[in-house]
């Protein structure tokens, strides 16, 4: 049983990431891919392995992919892969390109390998359906939708992707991920860095700079990130909340610095992107 869309590629794409194309593949046992060098020169390839299990080869060894490993192929490269037989995998995939991804990829330090896994894939998992969706219902009519939805499955991959095999980074990345979650839903809680290194049980300093090696930020990145994630939500859902309101609520005393902080992210005042959203219907 399969699902795909493919979309034609835009010739001057204009957004930092889109799809070209997404499916999802159950019970394909015969399922499998062989291409040569540069015959994808301009698509990222990322398949997730929901169930069931396939294989991949990769510099003259092959690797076994299960419930939640994923493997992620750059432009250009040699790709090899294939479902079991006996017990075939269930999978979704997404083949994406975009201005500036390969650095970006790259620096983050994805390029050292295809193969990888996720302790928790349920966040990508359904954002891989959303998109599959997205392509299935509106093809190209919102271009900046797809771009979107395609942005998540990118952060969601590189902020809980692990190298398949190195148990020792598993470990410690697990410290990590783990919290994400629980520092995500208190993040408009006062934020102190010693408690969350004690929760993962490190050093003030190894915490940061794991923490920032596997996700790409700091901790007080990241916690920014997530409230003026949440305040974005409130501006748009509760509009009978003033930005003092919603200041308060996303973890920001000072409104003033609230201002700040959302004008140096957004491009824009809070007060401006609501009413620019209320625009757009959204």
């Amino acid at each position: 049983m399969k699902r795909q869309m493919f979309l034609p590629m835009l010739g001057d794409c204009p957004y930092f990431c889109f799809a070209e194309s997404a499916g999802w593949y159950s019970g394909e046992g015969r399922h499998r891919a062989v291409r040569s060098s540069g015959e994808m020169n301009k698509l990222f390839n990322l398949h997730l392995v929901i169930s069931g299990k396939g294989y991949v080869e990769w510099n003259g060894k092959l690797f076994c992919l299960g419930e939640g490993d994923a493997f992620l192929y750059f432009p250009g490269q040699e790709q090899h892969y294939y479902s079991s037989e006996e017990e075939p995998w269930e999978i979704r995939w997404v083949h994406f390109y975009g201005k500036g991804l390969a650095a970006f990829m790259t620096e983050l330090g994805f390029h050292r390998t295809p193969i990888w896994t996720l302790k928790r894939r349920g966040r990508l998992e359904q954002d891989l359906h959303r998109l599959l969706m997205e392509l299935e219902e509106y093809r190209l009519l919102r271009p900046a939708v797809i771009s979107e939805k395609t942005y998540r499955i990118i952060t969601g991959f590189t902020v809980l992707a692990e190298p398949l095999g190195n148990k020792k980074n598993q470990g410690r990345a697990g410290l990590i991920t783990s919290l994400l979650p629980e520092l995500e839903s208190c993040s408009h809680r006062t934020f102190i860095l010693e408690e969350w290194a004690d929760k993962a049980g490190l050093s003030v300093y190894y915490f940061c700079r794991l923490f920032k090696k596997i996700t790409g930020m700091t901790p007080l990145e990241f916690v920014t990130l997530c409230r003026l994630q949440s305040a974005k939500q409130l501006l748009l859902e509760r509009p009978e909340l003033h930005v003092a309101e919603i200041a308060r609520s996303s973890g920001y005393n000072s409104a003033s610095y609230f201002n700040s902080k959302f004008l140096e992210s957004e491009g824009m005042t809070p007060t401006d992107y609501r009413k620019l959203m209320a625009l757009k219907g959204r």
